[in-house]
């Protein structure tokens, strides 16, 4: 069992090591603090993920487990998680990119799109502007 938690301006320096421990962007994390969560196994800060808002539109960005916690179902419990506080802020479909964990968000429900058919105030984040590589997946889920 986890919990989520809304990053504050202090714990941003958690996302950003999370981030940086797992080769993931972190370089705007400070540029858009409100859309970080921090996931916490007990105590213990194990995680972080974020999802940007756009009207109906949302990007998930960063989710990521610190490794030693890995494969205990902790990224699906915080996907979930990040997925409900979009659905209920009136998110219908959620997008990203990903270099490492297609599989992952496959089994999720997520399907690979072409990031041309992103909505344009997605592809003008800078997850995909400036942080993201080409060959990333973008994948998309209706939520």
């Amino acid at each position: 069992m986890i919990t989520i938690e809304k990053a504050d301006e202090e714990a941003l320096h958690r996302v950003e090591s999370f981030l940086k421990q797992s080769n993931l962007p972190y370089q705007d994390v400070r540029s858009n603090p409100d859309c970080f969560f921090l996931a916490y196994s007990g105590t213990e800060c194990i995680g972080s993920g974020g999802v940007e808002m756009y009207g109906s539109d949302g990007l998930l960005r960063s989710v990521v487990i610190r490794e030693t916690d890995r494969g205990q179902g902790y990224g699906t419990i915080l996907c979930d998680e990040l997925e409900e506080y979009a659905r209920a802020d009136g998110v219908q479909i959620l997008y990203l990119l990903t270099t490492t964990a297609s599989a992952f968000f496959r089994d999720r429900g997520y399907e690979e799109i072409s990031r041309e058919n992103t909505p344009p105030r997605i592809q003008q984040t800078t997850e995909f502007t400036d942080l993201c590589p080409s060959s990333a997946t973008c994948m998309q889920k209706s939520l």
